[in-house]
């Protein structure tokens, strides 16, 4: 019997090949969304076949599975390792700050898709991924419990989850520095968020809305009805002819002013920047920076809880923009985050450009992802609160 010919050399399969291509493929699903990612296409990067791929998982559902729940399992053992290697609450507490911000320099392409792209998931696995980071979020909130006992034990859980967003951000941007500093950095900031005083309840009421004088046009109802109708159910589970109904029209009447959904979508995203714009030319009439940039801090907030078109803007996935505009909305996002940059920079000299970048992402991603988690959602104050989780974030103190 004749034994098998040995491999040439520089042909060995990779003996983790299954994690390789997990991780080409959440590098992919950060850049694209999870729509915009074909099996095709992690094949490719990952240098394999898509039948090939196909013996390690059954579908692109399934590889977005093992990412997110293999993070969540990196959680949970830098979680059980720090609470158990230190006896002060304190240093337990810096530990495991440590080391989940090195792990999100590491594997900066997984450090929020467990939060956001998990929602492609079947029901089971969200299932999953909500008890199980419900759980790390409960250990993390009894640390800081012990290190701030005065906190209620929900304003506690608000903390931690604004210092998970300080972690996730470093996957919305490509800004570096050395990875030990990089992992510093987001210490120093996490840490100042878990040391936030939260404003006291009591805050003057919102004034009522002001009444729309006349009928608004045509398009103005079609987008006003499709923003709406993206924020309750999503983009892609809203067809022409919903939007069309809801606002009164046949379905068909909806093309003569938006051409596809898609155009839809970039109409929104574009009004999501001019009210940015408008508010941050409000902002900017301060005495100095540093009110400048608290005051557009507030004013960031305030925009995200008051305009469904910044949530519907944030929540698409960039696969649902046409090619040609994706550009002209990323520009606008740009020179918006620009202008927290140069008024970081001037408030805070001794911090160089990149780390006022990273500092600037962590701040903006407090208040992206909080606005959006339910369990926090609906706290009576949250608009202060989230103001003073950015101000610490940027250490205006």
């Amino acid at each position: 019997m004749t034994s098998p010919s040995p491999r040439r050399a520089g042909t060995r399969r990779p003996r983790d090949r299954k994690a390789q291509l997990a991780a080409v493929a959440a590098e992919l699903f950060r850049e694209r969304g999870f729509h915009g990612v074909g099996i095709n296409d992690i094949a490719a990067a990952g240098g394999v076949t898509g039948p090939a791929l196909y013996r390690h998982f059954a579908d692109k559902q399934a590889i977005l599975a093992y990412v997110v729940l293999a993070g969540i399992d990196d959680m949970e053992s830098a979680t059980a390792e720090a609470l158990s290697d230190a006896e002060s609450a304190v240093d337990q507490l810096e530990g495991l700050l440590t080391v989940l911000a090195t792990q999100a320099v590491e594997r900066r392409e997984i450090a929020a898709l467990w939060r956001w792209e998990g929602r492609h998931l079947p029901r089971d696995d969200q299932r999953e991924i909500g008890k199980r980071s419900g759980a790390l979020l409960a250990a993390w909130s009894k640390t800081l419990l012990r290190v701030r006992p005065e906190l209620a034990a929900e304003d506690a859980e608000l903390l931690c989850w604004a210092t998970l967003s300080v972690f996730g951000s470093v996957s919305v941007h490509h800004t570096t520095v050395a990875k030990k500093r990089f992992a510093q950095l987001l210490v120093e900031r996490a840490l100042a968020v878990l040391n936030t005083t939260l404003p006291a309840a009591g805050a003057a009421p919102e004034p009522p809305p002001l009444a729309v004088l006349g009928t608004p046009s045509r398009r103005e109802q079609l987008l006003s009805e499709a923003t709406r109708l993206f924020s309750d159910r999503g983009f892609r589970a809203v067809s022409m002819e919903d939007i069309g109904s809801a606002a009164g029209i046949a379905g068909p009447s909806v093309y003569r002013h938006f051409p596809s959904k898609g155009a839809l979508l970039v109409a929104i995203g574009h009004r999501a920047g001019d009210r940015l714009a408008v508010a941050a030319e409000e902002a900017l009439r301060a005495a100095d920076e540093r009110d400048a940039l608290r005051r557009l801090a507030a004013s960031y907030v305030h925009t995200l809880l008051h305009t469904p078109e910044l949530h519907v803007a944030f929540s698409a996935d960039r696969a649902s923009i046409p090619d040609r505009d994706r550009a002209g909305l990323l520009r606008v996002q740009r020179d918006y985050v620009a202008r927290w940059v140069s008024l970081l920079s001037a408030v805070r000299p001794e911090l160089p450009a990149r780390e006022v970048k990273i500092t600037v992402h962590a701040a903006l991603t407090i208040a992206n992802d909080l606005t959006k988690t339910r369990r926090v959602a609906h706290r009576p104050n949250l608009e202060a609160e989230l103001s003073a989780l950015l101000h610490a974030a940027l250490g205006l103190g």
